[in-house]
């Protein structure tokens, strides 16, 4: 009996990926120290200045049972993933995201091998299916700080409406949170709360801008903590930061237009050798196995995706005109 070479590969990919798993469910943290932690934090025998600046928000907002495993500290290590979390607003954690990845690229590597895909072709199929769930949680925060951004002009005008009615900045943030929808009144909500919970105001602001980074709500935080410091009219300034807004969603929408043509260009420029090579290679598949098999042809191709990228850089530097 024969087996597969493509069975044993799968078959020693399972096994390694679900060795990787044990060890680091092995290695997983004691929660003892984290809620040793929270305790110290509470008591204050830890001052709420000393936290890690990589933390996005307080020790009150983390769950008791959260804590980092073998997988989350090697990733943490090359950057802070859980703020990419927060700022889609998902649940998802990085070993969740690393299993649908693991899954997905199994299937798809499984799906092309039965459809009768060239070998060469079957990691291409599994790496495009194992980016997915990495490609929907950038879309998923995309379309959420997209959101925050539009809602942004009108909380403002909200908040400075509160301070002309003689409310206190805090209760303007919470009247944001009850009267406006998600993402926004989840965001200045939790300040709301970090608040109420003893955190300054300067220290609520810098989280909130490490969750949403967004430009205007830069200048919204850093018109708020020089109004507390040399004073002002804080309703005047938000007013006038709500228009600038505005107008720059108003400029923003005039280059989107113009530059409409330059994008849609890139994208069938882009688009176009795959979709040839995927023509081709159905109507004759040796013709274009040459390609991965011939040396000169796989120079051929490295220099292709080269050549892609380097368009594709040239056009996003055209087409993306900063307002």
């Amino acid at each position: 009996m024969v087996i597969s070479p493509l069975l044993i590969g799968v078959a020693a990919f399972v096994g390694v990926a679900a060795l990787v798993g044990g060890v680091a469910m092995m290695l997983r943290d004691r929660p003892s120290s984290k809620i040793e932690g929270r305790l110290d934090f509470m008591t204050g025998a830890t001052s709420s200045s000393a936290k890690s600046p990589k933390t996005p928000g307080s020790v009150l907002a983390e769950p008791l049972g959260d804590t980092p495993g073998f997988l989350e500290t090697a990733i943490g290590k090359f950057g802070n993933i859980n703020v990419l979390f927060e700022q889609a607003d998902t649940s998802m954690t990085v070993t969740r995201l690393a299993l649908a990845c693991l899954i997905l690229a199994v299937v798809g590597g499984g799906a092309g091998a039965a459809m009768g895909v060239h070998v060469f072709l079957l990691p291409v199929m599994a790496l495009g299916m194992g980016f997915l769930p990495f490609f929907w949680l950038l879309l998923r925060r995309r379309r959420r700080m997209k959101a925050f951004g539009v809602q942004l002009p009108d909380a403002l005008e909200m908040l400075a409406r509160s301070l002309r009615a003689g409310q206190s900045l805090g209760s303007g943030f919470n009247v944001i949170a009850q009267e406006m929808s998600n993402p926004i009144a989840m965001e200045f909500g939790r300040v709301f709360e970090e608040q109420n919970l003893g955190i300054s105001l300067e220290e609520s602001l810098d989280s909130l801008c490490e969750r949403v980074p967004n430009l205007d709500l830069k200048f919204f935080c850093t018109a708020i903590i020089l109004q507390r410091q040399t004073g002002g009219d804080l309703a005047e300034i938000l007013d006038k930061i709500g228009r600038l807004i505005r107008e720059r969603f108003q400029i923003w929408g005039q280059v989107q237009a113009l530059t409409g043509e330059g994008r849609l260009s890139g994208i069938i420029l882009l688009a176009l050798p795959i979709a040839l090579f995927l023509v081709v290679y159905q109507m004759n598949p040796d013709y274009v196995m040459v390609l991965f098999t011939d040396p000169v042809g796989k120079k051929m191709i490295a220099f292709a995706v080269f050549l892609q990228v380097i368009g594709a850089l040239v056009i996003r530097k055209i087409v993306n005109i900063k307002v």
